[in-house]
């Protein structure tokens, strides 16, 4: 009896802002690795989130959300795009059937791309099933597809066939990390991003969109880990919302973050947070590159 030989390789999820991609990633991995919010363009960087089991290891890319950039960090945002379309061996073409406009500028990005699509119509839990399929058509008609699969990110209606097709596709090979990883990235990354998560959820309109956070330091200890990490804002005027009236926005913030990360590393956390204003930073190229964009 022949042994099934083992099959790895890296899978770029790319879509519009909000047609569900940090939600699909989490879903498959059966882990909170990415963001997620309500609100568009929650995830500014390239996430990188490990699938594994005994015969197989995929590495997801989770992208921006495609748009065209107006500033400095939406540009270093959707540059994060395009490696992903270089370095994936196939692509994850999500879209949103529910979506009334056009996914002209993702379609126009994959045009070129000689690797196999996968279109990956989500939240079919809230679309009748025949009007979803008309959505997909459209899409089909313009862009050269392999396979189309409809699923629901949410509650994992059709995520199961999606792997079995994704699987298909890969070359034997061996894997690239530790079956054990859920990301490469560094458990400080996780944390900025998780206050970051915290900002959209309780703040609104330009806020969290003018906000970056940057672990300064993170020390490990037996019992509790200690943090200390700064809010960069965009404006003087954003400072004192976050903060908020006696303090009370930024405690909350601190809070609701400490909860958040607690939950993510499985232990108890101490958690200092300072807001600090660089003017207009997501404008300037190196400041959009010393916060790790």
């Amino acid at each position: 009896m022949t042994e099934t030989p083992h099959k790895s390789g890296y899978v770029a999820i790319i879509g519009k802002p909000n047609a569900g991609k940090s939600t699909l990633m989490n879903r498959i991995l059966g882990s909170k690795i990415s963001i997620t919010t309500h609100k568009a363009q929650t995830t500014r960087h390239q996430i990188v989130g490990i699938y594994s089991d005994d015969d197989t290891q995929v590495v997801f890319l989770d992208t921006p959300g495609v748009i065209t950039p107006k500033y400095e960090l939406q540009k270093a945002m959707m540059s994060t795009v395009g490696r992903a379309r270089t370095d994936s061996d196939l692509i994850l073409f999500i879209m949103d059937p529910t979506d009334s406009h056009p996914t002209d500028e993702v379609i126009e990005l994959l045009k070129s791309i000689q690797k196999p699509i996968l279109l990956v119509v989500n939240k079919i839990d809230t679309l009748d099933r025949a009007v979803a399929g008309i959505k997909a058509k459209s899409v089909e008609d313009r862009l050269r597809v392999h396979s189309t699969h409809f699923v629901s990110a949410l509650n994992g209606d059709g995520i199961n066939e999606l792997m079995q097709s994704i699987r298909a596709l890969l070359l034997p090979g061996p894997p690239f990390y530790p079956k054990e990883d859920l990301s490469e990235h560094p458990v400080r990354f996780f944390v900025s991003e998780l206050i970051r998560e915290q900002l959209f959820l309780r703040f609104h309109e330009e806020i969290p969109y003018s906000c970056s956070v940057e672990v300064i330091s993170y020390e490990e200890d037996q019992d509790i880990d200690r943090i200390s990490a700064n809010i960069i804002v965009n404006r003087k005027s954003q400072k004192g919302m976050l903060i908020g009236k006696g303090g009370k926005a930024i405690k909350d913030l601190g809070i609701r973050s400490r909860e958040s990360i607690e939950a993510f590393i499985g232990k108890q956390v101490f958690l200092d947070l300072h807001v600090k204003v660089r003017e207009k930073w997501r404008e300037k190229e190196n400041w959009v590159k010393n916060l790790g964009y």
